[in-house]
């Protein structure tokens, strides 16, 4: 779609539980579980994440690679759960409020309440946005 724009509207409406599916069961599964392949496949090849109360912008699926490259490093533990879930299927968007849980190497567990806003386009996240509780952990990695 050449006017594509989050939530825009014109876009085939997805069952209501593949928001659901593709936020838990694919990304942040993927994520908990350091698989860069099944994260990455959540993502269209142009997308972009953005983590808003620091307003780090990563553009494409290589910097979003680089991304998680630093953050699987960085930290030794990582659990995402807690969900509650609003999906539009209307605009093809789902937003997720949920626990993050997670564990700096050799330091001391932290606790996030998260809440992203998830759009897509073709079935793919097009557009995220992060917003955290504490400081960015999704710093820029080496791309």
């Amino acid at each position: 779609m050449a006017d594509w724009s989050p939530g825009c509207g014109g876009q085939a409406p997805l069952p209501y539980p593949f928001y659901i599916d593709i936020v838990t069961k694919r990304y942040f599964d993927g994520v908990d579980n350091k698989n860069m392949d099944q994260v990455l496949n959540c993502f269209a090849p142009d997308a972009t994440l953005t983590e808003v109360t620091s307003n780090t912008v990563h553009q494409g699926r290589e910097a979003i690679r680089a991304m998680f490259i630093k953050l699987f490093a960085d930290f030794e533990q990582i659990w995402h759960g807690n969900f509650v879930h609003v999906a539009d299927p209307v605009s093809n968007a789902v937003c997720s409020q949920f626990t993050v849980l997670i564990t700096p190497n050799g330091g001391e567990q932290l606790r996030y309440e998260n809440c992203n806003r998830f759009y897509l386009e073709d079935r793919l996240f097009k557009d995220v946005y992060v917003y955290m509780s504490g400081d960015n952990l999704l710093k820029e990695g080496d791309a």
